[in-house]
Parts: structure tokens; C-alpha cells; sequence
């Protein structure tokens, strides 16, 4: 049945059509670009599609010179070359794919702007608890000889603590990305390295493109900082609602009991005292508040959360074989570090060793969630 059945346009292949048409007409002229393209897509579109519905000749014809002209408005003009054939067509169009959208300055300055309000969201937090916050007024014993200790200025000041933690990680970011940019021997394999080269970040501001390393660096920062905003904030919510009294307490405060007498006199011995006034002269109003906010420590959360970040972040990061025992020496130094400053807030008797140890434990835990989960 099937030598019965008249012979279609289905039954020549696209190539076949085209040399019939070059041989019918009067005068022979060579092929164009658009023609040779115009029958790579075809006989890729045979090859996905064998099998074709058998149409009337007019309308077939109709919808190829369509489908003709939808290739070439398609395709730029430097797909594949004329010579490419159906493979040039191919790479080019998986080349089209590949191609990174790019990011203009409206996109990076809108992404920053919502990185930058939720940090603020958090810093706004943290100064309402600093301006407003009233800790929570706990009593004591005049027996309790862990109150008694002597008032002593900070071994690691605040600027010292804040130098440290904070400048110190942002740079060694930076420095680090750089030269990992820099450096043809990282993990990456030369195939994946040059295809990141080629690509771009596919971010532009003010019409020129941002490298890769300042995006990761951008990244990085970014994370730290927003995990150790909301590490302060949860060791400034446990300080406020536990509101634990600091070591030196009755040497600071001198308490005096509304009848008049203080933990000298015998009766108050034993005695839970929370009704009380500080009767010494040279305490300001910050520093009562701040006599009640022992429970955590924030200079041991704060010390905790940026070297355990780091370690971590040296440990994945910084791949040179030369510099091994290097990167294992700088490791060491930041915990170590660490370690002093929680050790100095005890010895100094700003805290407990207990709110020493919950203040590591809290910056230890954010450290290790915000440097391992993947972003």
C-alpha cells in the first residue's frame, strides 16, 4: 500500500529539497548564509522529529518559509559561522544558555539596600536595648562573698575587643579572596577557572563589571556580620531579662537598706535583700545599670563568635600547601585569643565564670551555624 501512496515533501529530507530547488532554477547561484542556517535547524528538527504529519504541499511549503524566517530573526549573526553547520548552531544556542544575566547598578544597589535594612532592623534592636532597656532587678545576700569583689578596668577595653573581632575578620576576608582569585592552583580545575573567566560575575555597576572575589568577599562579610549581630543580640536579650549582678556589686554599689542600715550591720545577715538604694558618690546611672548585666558575657560571646568564624572560614578557604603551617599558626592565635579575653573577664571580675562560659558556648553555636550551612 505504502508504493500506492503519492510521494510527499515529507518523504525527501530538507537537504534533498534544497539541492531539487538550486538545480530547478534557470540560472545556478551559490548558497547563502541564511539558506545553509535556515537547513542546519531543519535537519536538527528532523532529527528530534522523524516522524512528520503528512500536510498538503501548499501549506507545507507555507509554514517552512515561516519557520525559515523564524530561524533567521532568531539567530544572531554570529552563531556558528557559516561553515558551523548544525553544530554551530547547537554550541551557539547552548552558549546563549550559559550566559549569566546581567545585573545592572539598580539590581546591586537594591539587593544592598535590603541587606542593609535587615542589619539595621538588628542594630536598631541592640540600640533600643542600650538606650531604654531596664535589666531585670534582682536582690542578693549581703553574705554573698562572690559580690565582693574589688572594681577593676577591662584588660581587653572595648575598642581593643571591637579592633580585634571585627576590623581584623573583614580583612583577612579580603586579603584572602583576593588571592584566591589569584591564585591558577586553587581546587578549581582549569576547565571550571577559565569558564568563570570567560562568564563574568554577570554583575555591573556603573558599567563595569564586578569581579568574582568582591562578590564572595561581599558575601562573606556579609554573613559575619549579620550572624554577629544577631549573636549580640541574643547575649543582650539573656543580660536584660536574667539581669545578674556582677562580682564587684557591693563594692561598687555600697547598698543601703531603706531602714537606714547595710551589710555591715548583723542583722542583715542571711538576709535576701531586694529594697535598696547605692550610697556611693562617684556610680553614675550607667553603671548601675551595668552593674546587672553580668549573665552572658558579651566580650566572650563577641571574642568567640569572630575566631571560631574564622578558623572555620581559614580552614576552608585557604588551600596553599606553602603556607599550611602558616594558616595553622594563625588558627591557633585567634583562639587563642579568644580564650584570654573570656579568661580576662573573669580575672578582672567583670563576670562569673559561669556567664563566661554561656557567652563562649553562645558565640561558638552562631559561629559554627552561619559558617557551615551553605548560602
Amino acid at each position: 500500500m505504502s508504493s500506492l501512496r503519492p510521494a510527499s515533501v515529507c518523504d525527501t529530507t530538507p537537504l534533498q529539497r534544497f539541492e531539487s530547488q538550486s538545480s530547478s532554477s534557470e540560472e545556478p547561484s551559490s548558497p547563502t548564509a541564511a539558506s545553509i542556517i535556515a537547513a542546519a535547524a531543519a535537519v536538527n528538527s528532523a532529527a528530534q522529529h522523524p516522524q512528520l504529519p503528512q500536510l498538503p504541499q501548499q501549506h507545507y511549503n507555507n509554514n517552512n518559509i515561516n519557520n525559515n524566517v523564524k530561524v533567521d530573526l532568531q539567530l544572531p549573526p554570529f552563531v556558528g559561522g557559516v561553515t558551523g553547520g548544525a553544530g554551530g548552531v547547537g554550541k551557539s544556542v547552548g552558549a546563549l544558555v550559559s550566559k549569566p544575566t546581567a545585573r545592572g547598578t539598580a539590581h546591586i544597589c537594591g539587593r544592598i539596600i535590603v541587606d542593609l535594612s535587615l542589619l539595621s532592623c538588628v542594630g536598631l534592636t541592640m540600640l533600643g536595648f542600650s538606650i531604654w532597656g531596664e535589666p531585670n532587678k534582682r536582690g542578693f545576700f549581703c553574705d554573698d562573698l562572690s559580690l565582693r569583689h574589688p572594681y577593676k578596668d577591662s584588660t581587653i577595653r572595648s575598642w581593643m575587643l571591637y579592633l580585634c573581632c571585627a576590623a581584623l575578620p573583614v580583612s583577612l576576608i579580603l586579603l584572602v579572596e583576593f588571592f584566591r582569585s589569584q591564585d591558577k592552583h586553587s581546587q578549581k580545575s582549569q576547565s571550571q577557572h577559565y569558564h568563570s573567566q570567560q562568564q563574568g560575575s554577570g554583575y555591573y555597576l556603573c558599567h563595569l563589571e564586578l569581579p568574582h572575589w568582591l562578590l564572595e568577599c561581599y558575601r562573606k562579610i556579609g554573613c559575619f556580620v549579620f550572624g554577629l549581630g544577631i549573636e549580640q543580640l541574643t547575649t543582650d536579650i539573656a543580660k536584660y531579662a536574667i539581669g545578674r549582678l556582677r562580682p564587684h556589686f557591693l563594692t561598687l554599689c555600697e547598698p543601703v537598706l531603706p531602714n537606714g542600715s547595710n551589710c555591715s550591720d548583723p542583722l542583715n545577715a542571711g538576709r535576701y535583700i531586694e529594697q535598696f538604694s547605692c550610697s556611693a558618690l562617684n556610680v553614675s546611672a550607667k553603671m548601675l545599670k551595668d552593674m546587672r548585666l553580668s549573665f552572658p558575657s558579651g566580650h566572650a560571646s563577641f571574642a568567640c563568635y569572630s575566631m571560631v568564624y574564622l578558623v572555620i572560614y581559614l580552614q576552608r578557604r585557604m588551600h596553599w600547601p606553602r603556607l599550611r603551617m602558616c594558616r595553622h599558626l594563625l588558627q591557633f592565635l585567634l583562639l587563642m585569643f579568644a580564650w584570654y579575653t573570656a579568661l580576662s573577664r573573669v580575672s578582672d571580675y567583670k563576670h562569673h565564670w559561669s556567664d563566661v562560659l554561656a557567652g563562649s558556648a553562645i558565640g561558638f553555636t552562631y559561629a559554627v551555624v552561619v559558617v557551615s550551612f551553605p548560602r
